[in-house]
């Protein structure tokens, strides 16, 4: 599958949250959110159909859309690519650029190290 791009991701995520939509019921909940118009949503969802992040059904007359691509795997690809392309596919780095430019609060602090200490030990 072809990387989802970040307007592709809004008609994706309305699937996600509504389950199956008609283009009628995605243009009414991702258009006026964004100032996209029937045409604009309508390219998203074919755009989506060609990268088979979608699949389209027929129900009473009309298409549904579903979601091929679980909003799981589409986050742990945009994650990935994020590490790959910024950090040389590094975890570490990521979390210091972060803690360097943006103050980490105790909770986050607190929930990094119990992250850390559930993965000693872990054959990942």
């Amino acid at each position: 599958m072809s990387r989802i791009s970040g307007a592709e991701s809004q008609v994706m995520e309305a699937l996600w949250d509504r389950g199956p939509l008609t283009a009628e019921e995605i243009i009414q909940t991702v258009g006026p959110a964004q100032d996209w118009g029937e045409a604009t949503v309508k390219t998203l969802i074919n755009r989506l159909l060609k990268k088979k992040a979608l699949a389209s059904e027929r129900a009473g007359g009309r298409a549904l859309y579903r979601p091929l691509v679980t909003r799981e795997a589409y986050v742990t690809g945009e994650s990935q690519g994020l590490l790959d392309r910024l950090f040389g596919g590094q975890l570490a780095p990521l979390v210091a650029h972060y803690a360097q430019h943006r103050p980490l609060s105790p909770d986050e602090v607190a929930r990094l190290k119990a992250l850390i200490d559930g993965l000693d030990g872990d054959d990942r």
